[in-house]
């Protein structure tokens, strides 16, 4: 699966990506704001996420510029997590990375909007997400794509920490992600 924004191609991630990935990932600043990726990052690492299976209904995608073809981060939707709380069961969960030299430019938003709007023809219902409380600006990216708190705040595990870190939850429903974007188009 294949999807073009305004700036960005999201596209499937391909075993040979990994040396991409890698030269993007393994940043301890991109790698502590993550749950599941260890620190250091290997190149190990980045040839095993790399090689992943892909999932129709859970897309995983590299993101590139569309105008020069660079790696920006990757995107993606994953099954619910052991850390989604119970009432959230079969919500599907948004996560993502932006290389720092890409960070505050809007890339993480641009993405995360052609993955809500994929999401959403997939069937899925519900949307979560979550942010280290330190990484306050990933919050804000959550908010952009019209995520709303849900008020709940519960300990994370994080690879790249090597320990729990206390996350702030958010929901999307993609019923109500219909009125945001129509609100924006107005």
């Amino acid at each position: 699966m294949f999807h073009r924004s305004e700036r960005l191609l999201l596209r499937p991630i391909w075993p040979e990506d990994w040396e991409a990935i890698f030269s993007g990932i393994a940043d301890e600043g991109v790698v502590r704001n993550l749950a599941r990726a260890p620190w250091p990052y290997e190149e190990s690492d980045a040839r095993e996420f790399a090689a992943l299976p892909a999932d129709p209904l859970l897309p995983r995608f590299l993101v590139t510029r569309a105008v020069d073809a660079r790696v920006v981060g990757c995107i993606g939707l994953a099954a619910e997590d052991c850390d989604i709380p119970q009432d959230d069961e079969g919500a599907v969960e948004l996560g993502y990375w932006i290389a720092r030299p890409y960070w505050g430019q809007g890339y993480a938003t641009e993405a995360g909007r052609a993955v809500i709007a994929l999401a959403r023809m997939l069937g899925h219902r519900r949307v979560v997400g979550s942010h280290f409380l330190d990484n306050p600006a990933s919050g804000r990216v959550l908010e952009k794509l019209g995520f709303r708190p849900t008020g709940r705040r519960i300990a994370r595990h994080s690879c790249g920490r090597g320990a729990p870190a206390m996350t702030a939850q958010y929901a999307l429903s993609l019923a109500d992600s219909r009125r945001v974007d129509a609100a924006r188009a107005a």
